[in-house]
Parts: structure tokens; sequence; C-alpha cells
């Protein structure tokens, strides 16, 4: 099920980068880029193309195979890698300890 969620989630990411890149910008008009008035930026919007529709469909799918996997992935942790390995006991036996230096020989009288 994660598999089909996860391939799912994968194709919706590069089509919706693709749909993306084909739609032109909303005022692609030269005089929008040096500040002058476009006839889109506040008179009545026109219809609402194929391309835009499946954007939004495209990105509603893509949110949801997000919030799926992700809620998977927080239930279904399996803790720390090391949780399975064996607990090795620190080493009990002590190193000898030092010997004291030798004295040298006391001087004759």
């Amino acid at each position: 099920m994660i598999l089909a969620v996860t391939a799912i989630h994968i194709l919706v990411a590069i089509l919706l980068i693709l749909v993306v890149l084909i739609q032109g910008g909303e005022n692609v008009d030269i005089t929008a880029a040096f500040g002058g008035v476009s006839q889109a930026a506040f008179g009545p919007r026109g219809a609402v193309s194929t391309l835009a529709k499946v954007t939004w469909v495209l990105g509603a799918i893509f949110v949801a195979t997000s919030i799926s996997l992700s809620v998977w992935a927080t239930r279904h942790t399996s803790g720390s890698v090391l949780e399975g390995t064996q607990k090795q006991a620190a080493p009990t036996s002590k190193a000898p300890a030092p010997k004291a230096p030798a004295l040298p020989p006391a001087p004759k009288k």
C-alpha cells in the first residue's frame, strides 16, 4: 500500500512540475514588467484554463499523498538503529598496578 502511495506521489510531483512549466504567466505583457497598467490586473478574469484546473487537481493529490506518507511514517517508526544490537558489558579485568621504581643502592660510608 505504501509503495503505491509513494509511486503516485512521485508521479504527481513530476506531472505537477511539467504542468506548471507549460503554463504562461498571468501578466506576460511588457507593460506589466515596467509598472504599466495591465488589463488583467484589475479587470475581470477570463475563464479558468484547463491547465489551471489540472494544476489545482494535481496540487490537491500531492498534498493528500504528502499527508498520508507523513502520517504513515510517524506511526510506523522502527526506533533507533542501535536498538537491535546486543549491549556489550565493559571489561571488568583491571590492568596490573604499576610497580614502584627501584631505589638506587644506599651509598657506602
